[in-house]
């Protein structure tokens, strides 16, 4: 199924305020107004997000047939397409970690980087070429982008060893990132550097940043071997070494980590505006919320499930009236369906471990993403960073400096 893609952008002045959003229609109520002219402004506000909708209605049906939320995840929603191609070491091992991924269209086990054609798996592992065993990954630039890919990716390995990964020894195990385009590595650079700046490690960083020149895709046996092998599959992530090396250096971000509480638990301890935003799919008023012009350090979490989703160094102004920023913390934890309410067709950003309504993403940001994360203030909750180490954020805290 193809989903129509066209934004269109309205501008309009309200008070002085330059209103460019293609996302948030107001759907709470505010009392005590302070005065009828201000009344009258919102009510106006309101009036005008209405009539002028950012996303063009679908083709395929009127806004009164198609007015409920697509369950499943986005695959290709803007019908543009981007590679990305990286090495770090076992290549079932870096599979894995990128399936399931909304905006994540394939992940492809292959072989990347040598001067031989059509490199078989046993000329590859025995070291005969000059190929890495790699992975390309074919992702929708509209809902996911390059940078989070490559956040993503170091975690999936050690980008400390040289000469191999954990037990797999010899070049064809070496990690590489190999860009596309100046774009890609020009991200790719300042991830690296900013990761080697953040003490995270004892070593520097070793992993290359190189010229994508071919992949060859590998036999179809080597292809979601997570799935058709499971037991083999999680007895050698295990026995390599890379779990452990994982789980000492990075965040668990799990469901046990940041249980999300009940919706009768919220009830009792979120307002009615956190409550209507998170559990049902509200949207606050632009200018009106907590940090749309908030510019302290920190991150900010889920409000149900305390998981982090954004660092203030991420943080941009739009100009929409909410807080933006151009990336999340980790891609993992965010969902992305299609939501087609309101005669609209956008994409919506939930937390993964909270399950609850956060905004929605947008294809009109800044570099080094292009992505405009538009999100409710009360969907969130600022963790100041000289409040990140106390509040269990520690690990944090570099994503912030």
């Amino acid at each position: 199924m193809e989903w129509n893609s066209n934004r269109s952008r309205t501008e309009v002045f309200i008070n002085q305020f330059q209103i460019r959003d293609q996302n948030h229609l107001a759907v709470k109520k505010t009392s005590n107004m302070s005065s009828p002219k201000k009344s009258f402004t919102i009510m106006f506000s309101f009036i005008l997000g209405l009539l002028m909708a950012c996303s063009a209605p679908s083709e395929q049906g009127s806004a009164n047939q198609e007015t409920e939320k697509q369950a499943d995840p986005v695959t290709s929603f803007s019908g543009k397409t981007e590679l990305a191609t990286f090495a770090g070491g076992c290549f079932w091992c870096v599979e894995a970690p990128f399936e399931g991924i909304d905006g994540v269209l394939s992940v492809v086990s292959g072989y990347a980087g040598g001067k031989e054609k059509n490199p078989t798996y046993g000329e590859v592992s025995s070291g005969k070429t000059s190929h890495r065993e790699s992975v390309q990954i074919t992702f929708d630039p509209e809902v996911i982008s390059y940078s989070e890919l490559v956040d993503i990716f170091w975690q999936t390995f050690d980008p400390t060893d040289v000469g191999g990964s954990f037990y797999d020894r010899g070049s064809q195990y070496e990690s590489a990132i190999f860009f596309h385009d100046a774009e890609q590595k020009k991200v790719a650079e300042e991830s690296k550097k900013l990761l080697d700046q953040s003490g995270k490690f004892d070593k520097p960083i070793a992993t290359p940043i190189i010229k994508y020149t071919n992949f060859y895709e590998a036999e179809e046996y080597h292809q979601d071997y997570y799935k058709k092998k499971p037991q083999d599959y999680y007895s050698y992530r295990t026995g390599s070494g890379r779990d452990a090396f994982i789980k000492k250096h990075w965040p668990e971000l799990s469901q046990e980590e940041y249980p999300a509480k009940s919706k009768e638990e919220l009830k009792a301890t979120l307002t009615d505006l956190q409550y209507e935003v998170t559990m049902e799919d509200a949207t606050e008023y632009a200018f009106q919320n907590e940090y749309n012009g908030n510019k302290e350090a920190g991150i900010y979490v889920c409000i149900v499930s305390g998981a982090p989703l954004f660092s203030s160094k991420d943080k941009y102004e739009s100009g929409s009236g909410w807080p933006s920023f151009t990336k999340p913390i980790d891609a993992r934890i965010i969902d992305k369906p299609v939501d087609k309410t309101l005669g609209m067709i956008r994409v919506e950003v939930r937390s993964k471990l909270g399950n609850s309504h956060l905004g929605h993403v947008f294809y009109d940001g800044p570099e080094p993403t292009g992505l405009r994360y538009c999100m409710n203030s009360a969907a969130m909750k600022f963790i100041p960073k000289s409040q990140m180490e106390k509040e269990g954020y520690g690990e944090f805290i570099w994503l912030v400096n």
